[in-house]
């Protein structure tokens, strides 16, 4: 037998499920990440939520949910409802973003008056990490790995 006779690869179409499988399982795990971190922030830390903290968990949670399902289905078209759950999330986590870096004037922030600040020190873990960034980013992430589904899934 000569060299590289011996093994042939996947083909195409193994190689793009085998993909899609993985992008929509790290999808799940940051979604995973994400949901388990807001519990404990506001159940062990005793951290309450700001408004637009709550609006990100209606969000996030339901993603972990379906996109742990879709995992375990091998289903690749969850992208189609992933999608938009994580786009709209991502959309209150960018705005909870620039009101926490103070580019949203202060005049509309809508939290403060009867629960905590949504730009307040209280709003970061870890000695500075701020919440509202790690939400961006995670509703970011899914986002993009939820793209790479669906363009594995095409392929």
């Amino acid at each position: 037998m000569q060299a590289g006779q011996g093994k042939t690869a996947a083909p195409p179409r193994e190689r793009a499920a085998a993909n899609a499988f993985a992008f929509l399982f790290a999808a799940w795990l940051v979604a995973l990440a994400a949901a388990l971190g807001a519990l404990f922030i506001g159940e062990v830390l005793g951290q309450a939520p700001c408004d637009l903290c709550w609006h990100q968990r209606a969000f996030m949670f339901p993603l972990a949910v379906i996109l742990a399902v879709a995992s375990f289905r091998g289903d690749a078209d969850v992208w189609r409802y992933g999608l938009p759950l994580a786009a709209i999330g991502g959309a209150v986590a960018a705005f909870h973003s620039l009101l926490y870096a103070g580019i949203v004037p202060a005049a509309i922030q809508p939290c403060g008056r009867d629960g905590p600040s949504c730009s307040g020190a209280g709003m970061t873990i870890l000695g500075g990490l701020p919440l509202p960034y790690l939400s961006l980013a995670a509703f970011t992430a899914i986002a993009l790995l939820l793209l790479l589904v669906r363009r594995s899934r095409s392929a």
